[in-house]
């Protein structure tokens, strides 16, 4: 066991604080990172605050996370010292299941283990990236191709596979045409890939405030939802609606904007539950759906196709005695994309 410096919240609600925690002696299969980056997602803050129930506490976020391989276990062999890795949203699952067979871990049938906020397989708490160090299995960490710097390729961990997976599984690409619900830190991420991918990209954004960064980004179109004209123009639109929003929308709203077998994809998770009118799918053979992350090895794939496409996350790099505040600016949508933890400064 290593004492490591950390960022937890002590009880749900309470102000993250500067604390240690104990890191694992590196197994066999394990490596061990010296974490340089870790982003903030929304997601962090939904737990951290008992959003999407009971948490684990005290709890150190983070799943966003871009270091540094510092010392391997004698079995490993996909990673060296001194190679620039990633460990996303989750660290382990059961490996035996047909979804892990298929390279679908993250819809392991047993659950996989989040990286933070859960227990590991000794019953043990698990402990995320807002922290110096973390020992990682090797099947469960994938390599940050040297195209990407280590401080925007953290966001990709999450929000970039969180929006990849679902734009690949519903073949985003040329001819079809994409809407991107929201334009945050998963959103600005959904942007770059789905025009990379070659689709035609609409930004639905509640104004018109981010429009000219929509449009560098990649995005062909900007449309305000608070304008009623949009919902009357954009009616039998697309083909994949992608919603990064963590609030309740009127679904009903958004289904009227697909085409016949369009699809709505969920990739944010509100607090809430939502309600749907059935005749709003019935009416177009429309799907209303959702997607959680990505596989390992898709995961990989993608940090190699951001890579390739020359982007990574946009990002405002922040210290560790500013988590508090990054929160509290994150649900007030002040960030431009993502805030990123330098780790140096725990």
């Amino acid at each position: 066991m290593t004492t490591v410096a950390a960022y937890a919240a002590p009880s749900a609600k309470a102000p993250l604080e500067r604390t240690t925690i104990e890191r694992r002696a590196v197994g066999e299969f394990d490596v061990l990172i010296d974490i340089k980056f870790a982003g903030i997602c929304h997601s962090d803050i939904h737990q951290a605050r008992d959003g999407w129930g009971e948490g684990i506490f005290p709890m150190v976020p983070g799943h966003e996370i871009a270091g540094i391989v510092t010392e391997t276990g004698s079995g490993v062999t996909k990673f060296a010292v001194g190679d620039r890795v990633g460990v996303g949203c989750m660290v382990d699952s059961c490996r035996e299941c047909e979804n892990c067979e298929a390279g679908l871990e993250q819809y392991c049938v047993k659950g996989n283990i989040g990286t933070y906020n859960a227990l590991d397989k000794n019953g043990d708490p698990t402990y995320g990236g807002y922290s110096t160090h973390i020992v990682v299995d090797e099947n469960y960490t994938v390599r940050i191709p040297d195209g990407l710097a280590l401080d925007e390729a953290a966001p990709l961990l999450c929000a970039g596979i969180t929006t990849y997976s679902p734009l690949k599984h519903w073949n985003a690409g040329p001819g079809k045409k994409v809407a991107v619900l929201g334009m945050g830190g998963l959103g600005h991420v959904g942007v770059k890939i789905a025009h990379a991918l070659g689709a035609e990209v609409t930004v639905l954004s509640q104004s018109l405030r981010k429009q000219e960064d929509g449009l560098k980004l990649g995005a062909d179109h900007y449309y305000a939802t608070s304008d009623p004209k949009t919902f009357e123009e954009l009616a039998g639109t697309f083909d994949i609606i992608l919603s990064t929003v963590s609030a309740p929308l009127d679904f009903n709203a958004y289904l009227s904007l697909l085409k016949t077998d369009g699809a709505l994809v969920n990739v944010g998770a509100p607090e809430e539950p939502v309600s749907v009118n059935l005749f709003s799918l019935i009416g177009g053979r429309k799907s209303l759906s959702g997607s959680g992350i990505g596989g390992i090895q898709e995961t990989q794939e993608m940090l190699d196709f951001c890579a390739e496409h020359g982007f990574g996350a946009e990002i405002e790099l922040i210290g560790a005695a500013e988590i508090n505040e990054a929160y509290e600016r994150v649900l007030n949508s002040d960030v431009r994309y993502r805030f990123v933890i330098d780790t140096a400064t725990i």
